[in-house]
């Protein structure tokens, strides 16, 4: 439990990966509250495209923090004309400095189908190693499959449905029910 009580939000497998000059970003559909789940089919991955810029990201934690990053992401990229790596950084700094946006409790992945990032609260904008980015509940159980995988003959695709169905079947917090959206540079 939180400290007011609330039991808290939980949930949410989403992955990242880069093979083949091709990024996937895939994110599962639960949503719990406490032990028990509210929703299966939530979508925690989506396509930004401010300015023509095309942009995947996917979120773990609160929908409407994520939501709110979400839509400050969108501005920085039309500021910096696309340039994801200065919007995402630009995003953190925000994010550990503004008093309001600190309170948010998310964490993104983002891609333009080059570059691929993890970006946090505590003003991370990490580019994990190996070409592959996982957050959320499952997160690690689905990192550790798809390292295992990222060098067999599988697409980045095939890699990260792999890596969520094993994540599925071990976090009670993430189910099978994938979004999926690919991106290439």
């Amino acid at each position: 439990m939180s400290d007011s009580g609330f039991p808290g939000w939980h949930g949410t497998t989403v992955i990242g990966v880069r093979k083949g000059g091709e990024v996937v970003v895939a994110g599962d559909g639960q949503v719990s509250l406490g032990q028990t789940v509210i929703k299966g089919s939530a979508h925690k991955v989506h396509r930004l495209s401010p300015g023509g810029y095309g942009v995947v990201c996917g979120f773990a934690g609160s929908t409407a923090d994520a939501f709110t990053l979400l839509e400050r992401l969108e501005a920085k990229l039309e500021a910096t004309l696309g340039q994801l790596q200065r919007a995402s950084v630009d995003l953190a700094k925000d994010w550990r400095t503004d008093k309001y946006l600190q309170k948010l409790e998310a964490m993104l992945i983002v891609t333009d189908g080059a570059a691929l990032y993890i970006i946090t609260g505590a003003g991370d904008v990490l580019e994990p190693e190996h070409g592959i980015a996982a957050i959320g509940s499952g997160g690690n159980y689905a990192l550790a499959a798809a390292r295992g995988m990222i060098d067999s003959g599988k697409s980045a695709e095939q890699i990260a449905r792999a890596a969520m169905a094993i994540a599925a079947d071990i976090c009670v917090y993430t189910n099978g029910n994938l979004t999926i959206e690919r991106i290439t540079k």
